[in-house]
C-alpha cells in the first residue's frame, strides 16, 4: 500500500483504485490505508468518498511494505502465537475507552465478569464463534470493532450473494476479467476476524458457503475460480450479528448451531448518562425499553439514537432534537413515544420535524442563534 502511494506522489487514490491495482479486497485495502493515516505515513482527503495520497513519510514506510496477490498473504501467525500463548489470567483487563479504527471511542461493558472486549478475545483464542443479538443501534458492531483491530466486515442483506463472501470475476482496466477474492477468503488467508453483520438477513443458501470454514474442515472450495481450496490460517475467526426485531431476520437452526456462544446486547443507559446525554431523554428511553420488553411497544431509542439526539440538540436545539426523536420512531409507535417525551420534558405538544412556512428574506439571512424563530406547520 505504502509503495503504491509512494510511486504516485501526485495522485489521490480511492479505496477502489488501490484495490484494483493491488488485487486485494476493498476491506483489506481500507484497513491498510487507515493504518497508514493513523501512523502519519499517508494523508486522507476527499469530501465524500475518501481519497489517500503520499506524504513525506510514505516513502520510508514503503521500504518494509509487501504487496502480494490475493491468496498468498502471510497469515497473522506472529500475532496469533503471541495471543494464544498468553495465559488467560495474565491478559490485561481492557476497562478504559478503546479507539476503534474509525476514530470513535468504545466504552467496554461487563461480560462474564470480564470486559466484553477481553471476553471476545478469549473466545477467539479458543476458536468459539459468537453470535451477538439485540436491537439495531445497541453497539454490536462497535464492540466487535473494538475487540478486533484486524476486523473485516460483510454487511448482510437479502441481496448478499456467495460472490460477496468468496469473490467473483470483475473487469479490469484492460477489458479482461480477473477474479477478485472476497472478505471471507481474505480473512481466512490472513488469519483475521470476520464479522457477518445482519447475518440473519442473508439467504441460508448463501450462508452455507461459510460453514465449511467454521467447522473442523477449516477450508472452503472456490468453485467459481478453478475449484481451488482455501484453508483458514491461525487467527481466522467468525462473529455474526442478528437483529431479532428487523423484518426478514430469521435465525435458522443451521446458523444458530454454528455459534456456540450467543450474547444479547442491549443499550447501557448508565453509559448514556455518563456521556452527558439529557437525563430526561435517557429516562424516556428506559421507560420505552421496558414497554418493549413487556410486548406493549415495538420500538425504543437505543444508544445510537441517543447519541444522535445529543448531536442534533447541539446543532439545532432541544426542541428540534426532541421532535426528531419522535419522528424517527416507527409510525405505529410514534404517538406513544411522543406522549412519553411530553410527560418527561413538560412540553404541551411535540411532533416530528416538519418544514414550515417560507421565511421572509431578511429572516432567512439571520445567523444561527438569532432571535428569529421558525414557523412550524405542514408544507403544502
Amino acid at each position: 500500500m505504502a509503495r503504491l502511494l509512494a510511486d504516485r506522489p501526485s495522485d489521490s487514490l480511492t479505496i477502489g483504485d488501490m484495490a484494483r491495482q493491488l488485487g486485494h479486497s476493498h476491506g483489506a485495502v481500507r484497513n491498510a490505508a487507515l493504518t497508514l493515516v493513523r501512523r502519519g505515513e499517508a494523508d486522507q482527503g476527499g469530501t465524500g468518498q475518501p481519497e489517500f495520497r503520499a506524504n513525506a513519510k510514505t516513502a520510508a514506510a514503503a521500504q518494509t511494505a509487501v504487496i502480494s496477490p490475493p491468496g498468498t498473504h502471510s497469515p497473522r501467525a506472529q500475532t496469533t502465537t503471541a495471543r494464544t500463548t498468553t495465559p488467560a489470567a495474565a491478559t490485561p483487563r481492557q476497562t478504559g475507552p478503546i479507539r476503534r479504527a474509525g476514530g470513535q471511542l468504545y466504552h467496554p461493558r461487563e461480560l462474564a465478569d470480564l470486559p466484553d472486549v477481553e471476553a471476545l478475545n478469549r473466545l477467539r483464542d479458543a476458536d468459539v464463534p459468537v453470535l451477538l443479538y439485540g436491537p439495531p443501534g445497541t453497539g454490536k458492531t462497535s464492540l466487535v470493532e473494538a475487540a478486533f483491530p484486524d476486523l473485516l466486515t460483510v454487511a448482510g442483506d437479502g441481496d448478499t450473494t456467495v460472490g460477496d463472501l468468496i469473490g467473483e470475476y470483475t473487469q479490469d482496466d484492460a477489458g479482461g476479467y480477473v477474479f477478485q477474492y472476497g472478505p471471507l477468503v481474505t480473512a481466512m488467508t490472513e488469519g483475521r476476524a470476520l464479522l457477518i453483520d445482519d447475518a440473519t438477513l442473508i439467504s441460508p443458501k448463501v450462508l452455507a458457503a461459510l460453514y465449511p470454514a467454521m467447522d473442523g474442515r477449516r477450508q472452503i472450495q472456490v468453485k467459481a475460480h478453478k475449484g481451488e481450496t482455501i484453508k483458514a490460517e491461525p487467527g481466522f475467526y467468525v462473529v455474526a450479528g442478528h437483529n431479532p426485531g428487523v423484518h426478514g431476520a430469521v435465525l435458522t437452526e443451521a446458523l444458530a448451531s454454528r455459534f456456540s456462544v450467543q450474547i444479547q446486547i442491549g443499550t447501557d443507559y448508565d453509559l448514556a448518562l455518563a456521556l452527558r446525554i439529557d437525563a430526561r431523554v435517557v429516562r424516556v428511553a428506559r421507560h420505552l425499553a421496558h414497554q418493549v420488553e413487556l410486548g406493549e411497544l415495538g420500538w425504543a431509542p437505543q444508544l445510537r439514537e441517543l447519541l444522535s439526539y445529543q448531536k442534533t440538540e447541539a446543532v439545532l436545539g432541544t426542541k428540534a432534537a426532541l421532535a426528531n426523536l419522535v419522528g424517527i420512531a416507527p409510525v405505529e409507535d410514534r404517538d406513544t413515544v411522543a406522549a412519553a417525551v411530553i410527560k418527561a420534558v413538560g412540553v404541551k405538544k411535540i411532533a416530528p420535524l416538519t418544514l414550515g412556512k417560507q421565511l421572509p428574506a431578511s429572516a432567512a439571512r439571520q445567523p444561527p442563534g438569532s432571535t428569529v424563530s421558525a414557523h412550524r406547520g405542514r408544507s403544502r
